[in-house]
């Protein structure tokens, strides 16, 4: 739990804005609040801004993590589902930038199933995911969900080569 003497920023930041403490499940409700968001910043300024926001939010909420008093991975802290939410939305992001799509455009077929693989990963941790998972400090809470982004991400980017024609 965070303490009440940890610095308001860093409250604010690791549940971003206090959606981590929403009932139940806390880490789905983070990843739910990165999708739209991610679809935001890709629309502001294509797939490049959101690398770059990923990249601000893993080292943001490394930050606000090591601000706060102690705790490992507390239920409330979803700055970390944001991270690996949007870097599991990275290759959607990129193809659609490619391939000069509108930037309003939201092919959710691909966005709903990185949400989905990206909670699954998160939640069963399976090989590195897991072994990141027990490690202690702020970086490791950040990393677990990075690389369950990515297993996601590299699924999704399968799921689409097959779905394109990419692989036929």
């Amino acid at each position: 739990m965070i303490s009440a003497h940890s610095p308001a920023w860093a409250r604010h930041v690791s549940t971003l804005l206090g959606i981590g403490y929403l009932k139940p499940a806390p880490g789905t409700w983070g990843s739910a609040a990165a999708v739209p968001l991610a679809w935001l910043i890709h629309w502001a300024g294509g797939f490049p801004l959101l690398a770059l926001a990923s990249v601000a939010v893993f080292g943001l909420g490394t930050l606000a993590i090591g601000r706060l008093d102690g705790a490992k991975d507390p239920a409330e802290v979803v700055i970390d589902e944001v991270a690996g939410q949007w870097v599991a939305l990275l290759p959607l992001s990129a193809g659609l930038w490619m391939a000069g799509s509108l930037p309003y455009v939201f092919p959710w077929p691909g966005w709903l199933g990185a949400f989905l693989l990206f909670r699954l990963f998160d939640i069963w941790k399976p090989g590195p995911v897991g072994w990141a998972d027990r490690k202690e400090g702020p970086v490791w809470v950040m990393l677990d969900d990075v690389l369950a982004g990515i297993a996601a991400a590299l699924i999704t980017t399968a799921a689409a080569a097959v779905a394109h024609g990419w692989l036929m």
